[in-house]
């Protein structure tokens, strides 16, 4: 098991896009509209919020398509803010996204596939625990057992989760079913719903980063990277956007408001119950493609870490017959599935997006120090729009984190010390590092 082995280019400009679509797409699109539609109380508002959104993840997506094109190594994130601002950020970031950003992702999905699964089988909450240990387990043996393995479930899922959305928006459409009831005049829009309603639909499109933590393992990163990027975040807006028609034509805005599970809502209404548990079956394929995502994006980043000594050696090692980073993946499996068990995954839900969206803010603003630094360097694609773009994605990251710090000061808070609680982990690894 060779610590300097390198993990070899296997995945093609399909497997990029599936990676952003599949790490994307878990279970916001059936949950999310709920908490929009209360926030935008309007058919018109609850599109331009989506589209809207979407663009701005986007750009995001593009800052880091020029970045990972530049620094097409394993590791994303961690590679990214190393290189422009040094190794105390990006120990940091990797510190955030081991113990509450990853982590929590994966065991929060995994919970929900149990809740999903319970409307077909009862399970009790220990054996709802036991099904998100088991699908914890599944993913990452998966993908211990080779990138492409772990890269063509991810595919196959995106697949049918896509097609399962395909029917579910063909039914509204074009079968039979009772209009939408009629609504009152709904309520102005405010500032402070449209912001709330943003939020919400900013967590649905949370994920598009996991293909650069795997940029190392792309085939041609010049062009896939960039391109698997740009097709997968245009696939998520567009897919999102046509379930929401979808949504409002079968439920109204005040249907939309008053369902806790949307996409299970507007199934039965077009299909009955059968239709209800269609939707179900396609949320569980959906939670499946994500957790599968972020276990194939996330122990990169720890890998390339370790590969600075920064971590324990071990999780820089790579498997002789798999190759891949095969302690980093059991060791973010081990991690999210005790988080899914002990239920701490819900406290750190808090804090993730609030970090995450700290590190997206760093990392953008870390594009415009490499490029003042390092103007000669390579850059195979360069982001669109920018500085204009990057200057709107910053804009709207940084409202965000400022947002959270007003409405949510304990999570801000926290999270802000959870953060900087990995700042003396940093000085013992560099001691480890002189010694």
């Amino acid at each position: 098991m060779d610590p300097e082995a390198e993990l070899p280019r296997r995945l093609g400009l399909f497997d990029a896009a599936a990676i952003v679509v599949g790490t994307t797409i878990g279970a916001g699109i059936f949950l999310v509209p709920n908490l929009v539609a209360r926030g935008l109380p309007s058919a018109p508002w609850i599109v331009a919020v989506w589209v809207f959104t979407g663009v701005l993840s986007c750009l995001g997506a593009l800052a880091y398509a020029e970045l990972g094109a530049m620094m097409p190594d394993t590791g994303g994130p961690y590679v990214f803010l190393r290189e422009a601002y040094g190794s105390l950020l990006a120990f940091l970031s990797g510190w955030t996204y081991f113990f509450i950003v990853i982590s929590a992702s994966i065991a929060w999905l995994a919970i929900n596939f149990a809740t999903y699964l319970n409307q077909f089988v009862s399970l009790s909450p220990l054996a709802s625990q036991a099904v998100a240990v088991v699908l914890i387990a599944f993913v990452t043996a998966a993908n211990y057992r080779g990138v492409k393995l772990g890269a063509t479930i991810q595919n196959v899922f995106t697949v049918m989760k896509v097609g399962g959305l395909a029917v579910l928006v063909g039914a509204a459409f074009f079968v039979g079913h009772s209009s939408a009831p009629p609504v009152s005049p709904p309520p102005p829009v405010t500032m402070a719903g449209f912001g709330i309603a943003m939020i919400a639909c900013l967590t649905a499109y949370d994920g598009w980063i996991a293909l650069s933590a795997v940029a190392g393992e792309v085939k041609a990163p010049n062009r896939n990277l960039p391109l698997g990027v740009i097709l997968g975040v245009g696939a998520v807006i567009a897919i999102y956007v046509v379930v929401n028609l979808a949504y409002l034509r079968v439920l109204g805005p005040d249907g939309i408001a008053a369902a806790e599970r949307v996409g299970a809502a507007a199934a039965g209404r077009v299909l009955g119950n059968a239709g209800a548990a269609f939707v179900s079956v396609t949320a569980l394929l959906s939670i499946v493609g994500g957790a599968n995502g972020w276990t194939l994006a996330g122990p990169r980043l720890f890998f390339a870490q370790a590969r600075d000594g920064l971590l324990f050696q071990s999780l820089a090692s790579v498997h002789p017959r798999f190759q891949t980073p095969h302690i980093a993946i059991l060791a973010l499996g081990i991690w999210s599935a005790l988080l899914a068990v002990t239920g701490t995954y819900e406290t750190l839900a808090a804090y993730a997006m609030y970090a995450t969206w700290v590190f997206y803010l760093l990392t953008a603003l870390g594009l415009v120090a490499l490029r003042h630094r390092q103007p000669k360097r390579p850059r195979p694609y360069r982001m669109t729009g920018y500085p204009v773009t990057l200057a709107l994605f910053a804009l709207v990251a940084f409202g965000f984190i400022l947002n959270t710090f007003v409405s949510t000061p304990g999570p801000a808070i926290t999270g802000t010390l959870i953060m900087l609680a990995g700042m003396p982990a940093y000085f013992w690894w560099k001691a480890r590092l002189r010694a």
